[in-house]
């Protein structure tokens, strides 16, 4: 029992020496927290003032350089927007006049073809267009009254049979 005793003790004793080392521990951790909390708090607060600061000194250097780059390539980008612009003008007028032979050459091609066909062409259609207008105003003259009739000689038409065609097959 005696052992009991003694065991104890220096447990009781452990417990509160272990107690003291946590209770030690925790204030620590709690300073270290605050402390943590309080650089946080103060980097803030830092970098609002300088921050601003900062932004404005980055944007001043900003504007330096951009202006350097604009002095520089000023009068360079007025050289090459020249050469650009009489290259692209070059280029439109080849383009032009090539798509102007090209609806040449594709206007006397369908002429062709309409003629070959036989599809009145426009001086033609101009040609019948003024001889109605005369045969309209001839009609108006004589007060819509029908033409007078011509007498035809009347003659028997001979009936022929019809010639027969001859199919062929397309080989």
């Amino acid at each position: 029992m005696a052992k009991f005793k003694k065991t104890a003790k220096k447990t009781a004793r452990s417990t509160k020496a272990n107690a003291a080392q946590a209770e030690q521990l925790s204030k620590t951790l709690s300073e270290s927290a605050q402390q943590v909390w309080l650089a946080g708090v103060g980097a803030f607060s830092r970098a609002q003032t300088e921050g601003t600061k900062l932004f404005e000194a980055l944007i001043k250097e900003g504007l330096k350089i951009e202006q350097n780059a604009l002095k520089f390539a000023g009068g360079q980008a007025d050289a090459v927007r020249g050469a650009v612009e009489s290259k692209v003008g070059q280029a439109r007028e080849r383009a032009t006049d090539t798509w102007d032979r090209l609806e040449k050459v594709f206007e006397d091609r369908v002429q062709r073809a309409l003629t070959k066909l036989g599809v009145p062409g426009r001086d033609d259609l101009a040609e019948l267009t003024r001889k109605v207008d005369t045969l309209t105003a001839e009609l108006r003259r004589q007060g819509g009254r029908p033409a007078a009739k011509k007498t035809v000689k009347a003659t028997k038409a001979v009936k022929k049979p019809a010639a027969r065609k001859v199919r062929t097959s397309a080989a």
